[in-house]
């Protein structure tokens, strides 16, 4: 949700096309909103409301979209959002983990886990990922 310092809208250049510019590697990139995500950008409450936030990204239910997903560039691309749902007994989503492979919870159980996990969890992200994924079945979540 925070790549709006990386991603700026350089002009308008139709209705739903923008000159737009990936900061961080200086990439100019041409915009069109996806056809499907149009209603949805028409609504600019969302980055109003969060400046800090790309100003291609709009809430659809309880779910972010990107509204350029075929334009977007390469950092948007590679940028894993959830890359693991923690699931309880029942099947119920309590947790998730991140691309930068941090667990989010509001399940008191799962934090301690979490705390535990932190400490233990190997440097390497490339070993980490398949890592996290056994740790918390062996603590008896489901992950998928």
């Amino acid at each position: 949700m925070y790549l709006g310092d990386y991603i700026v809208i350089e002009q308008q250049l139709g209705p739903f096309t923008f000159a737009a510019e990936s900061v961080s590697t200086g990439t100019p990139f041409i915009a069109e909103i996806d056809e499907d995500k149009r209603h949805l950008f028409i609504d600019h409450s969302f980055p109003d409301q969060h400046p800090a936030a790309c100003r291609f990204l709009r809430p659809d239910g309880e779910l972010c979209r990107c509204t350029i997903h075929r334009d977007s560039p390469a950092q948007c691309k590679f940028y894993r959002c959830v890359i693991m749902r923690v699931l309880d007994h029942r099947g119920a989503v309590i947790g998730t983990v991140r691309g930068t492979l941090g667990l989010h919870t509001e399940d008191p159980a799962l934090r301690a886990v979490r705390d535990e996990m932190d400490q233990k969890r190997p440097k390497s992200d490339a070993e980490a990922e398949r890592w996290i994924a056994a740790f918390l079945q062996e603590k008896g979540y489901r992950v998928e």
